[in-house]
């Protein structure tokens, strides 16, 4: 990918005679250039289901055509451990540094914490020492709206390099004993590297929306300021989610169409002019009946696979985009749409004109061997940065402070200050640096 920011394109001169092409950027598109996924080694089959909760296969895969999800097994597996190791593959991918990176953002619904947000934890573990980091709360449409976010950021010219995640742990805000929610959601990561590019087509066209008067279809009720956590929220299950199944039904069916074609009309394309989509993967009865029936989009171009994996949420777009690829369902050229749906009520289409190599490329030993460091150097360097800061606030008092401690600290924060403002170029942070 070409660094847009250090070439300029002619345009016609201006009516007073001057030449705006020697001032003028190119124009920049926002290209997916890596993408990577993770999933649980722990499989859940309808048949295990079958005795936990009162169900059977057959009735799973008659209402949602799911058949298994993977689920958490270790205390060790949560949203910010998935969303590290998606994000490292699609790095790996794109060959790119997590230094090179301006901005991480993570779309979650079962986030680690409250805050901080786990986007942050993400950005910490990959050592991308420059980039900003938000989580994004649009539910399962949240990582269309991630692209739609990192695509602005590109074309604004804020920021080059945008890693976009979704990252699930749903199975652990679901409640085990209602059949009918625990049958839907698993849990998993997937994510994608956008870079500027000058090359036209990346992410071509977005259409957001929202309609809050269904906030009550889909709904995790405690645990907010609405209802805040007492021994009463816990013991009615109100941590838990809760859907409005036949509602939630209803307004998908209707949204995945409209958006599809508003984001194709966005775009400049015919529905006939898609050559694949990649619908979010919640229920295999809601995809074919708006994007198959409605669209008349033939199935052939409607790439699942939530047989393998249920509603991952956030993750089931990307984790479905990634499978794609390796099956070969992708190729330079084609025009994709994603397009997905969840609580909120939100919606959200993207229009994409692929452009990035889907063959695998041999990786050198030694860049490999460079991405491991580069993983443990970050880590040395929180542990460090931990440890510093406890010892810092231990020994030092309030800069204000009218005594030694305090005079002292006040003196080390004006000196690093005017070292930091000072040092010379040579011994500020590279984008080598670190390696992602």
């Amino acid at each position: 990918m070409s660094d847009s920011q250090d070439s300029f394109v002619k345009t016609e001169p201006s009516l007073n005679g001057t030449d705006p092409g020697d001032l003028a950027p190119a124009r920049r598109y926002a290209q997916i250039i890596g993408w990577g996924m993770y999933v649980p080694e722990r499989v859940v089959t309808n048949v295990d289901l079958e005795q936990i909760v009162e169900t059977s296969d057959e009735w799973i895969r008659s209402r949602t055509g799911i058949g298994e999800r993977r689920i958490v097994s270790s205390p060790k597996e949560t949203t910010a451990s998935l969303a590290i190791r998606a994000s490292r593959a699609a790095l790996q991918v794109a060959d790119v540094p997590a230094s090179m990176l301006d901005m991480v953002i993570c779309a979650t619904s079962s986030p680690e914490y409250q805050f901080p947000a786990t986007a942050c934890l993400v950005q910490d573990a990959l050592g991308a020492h420059r980039a900003g980091a938000y989580d994004l709360s649009a539910a399962c449409s949240g990582f269309v709206y991630g692209l739609a976010m990192a695509r602005g950021m590109i074309l604004a010219g804020d920021a080059d390099y945008v890693l976009v995640m979704g990252s699930e742990t749903l199975s652990r805000i679901v409640d085990w004993t209602d059949r009918s929610t625990c049958i839907l959601f698993g849990d998993g990561a997937g994510a994608v590297l956008l870079a500027a590019s000058e090359e036209p087509g990346g992410v071509l066209s977005c259409a957001l929306g929202s309609d809050g008067s269904g906030s009550d279809l889909l709904i995790l009720p405690g645990g907010g300021s609405a209802i805040p956590t007492t021994l009463e929220t816990v013991a009615s299950r109100q941590h838990f989610v809760k859907m409005d199944g036949k509602g939630v039904f209803r307004f998908a069916t209707r949204v995945m169409a409209e958006a599809t074609r508003e984001v194709a009309a966005k775009a400049g394309l015919s529905l006939a002019e898609i050559d694949v989509v990649i619908p979010h993967q919640a229920n295999s009865r809601i995809i074919q009946s708006s994007v198959m029936r409605q669209l008349k989009i033939p199935e052939e171009k409607v790439f699942m696979n939530l047989e393998r994996y249920g509603n991952t949420s956030t993750a089931s777009i990307p984790i479905a985009l990634c499978e794609a690829i390796e099956a070969g369902k992708v190729t330079p050229g084609q025009n994709l749409v994603l397009v997905g749906f969840g609580a909120g009520l939100t919606w959200g289409a993207t229009a994409i004109k692929w452009c990035a190599p889907v063959t695998k490329q041999p990786s050198p030993w030694w860049k490999a061997a460079r991405r491991r460091a580069g993983y443990q150097i970050a880590s040395a360097r929180s542990v460090w940065r931990r440890a510093a800061r406890r010892v810092y606030a231990a020994t030092l008092g309030p800069a204000d402070a009218p005594t030694l401690r305090g005079r002292l600290r006040a003196s080390i924060d004006a000196g690093r200050a005017v070292w930091e403002e000072r040092k010379p170029d040579s011994l500020k942070p590279s984008p080598d640096d670190d390696e992602g």
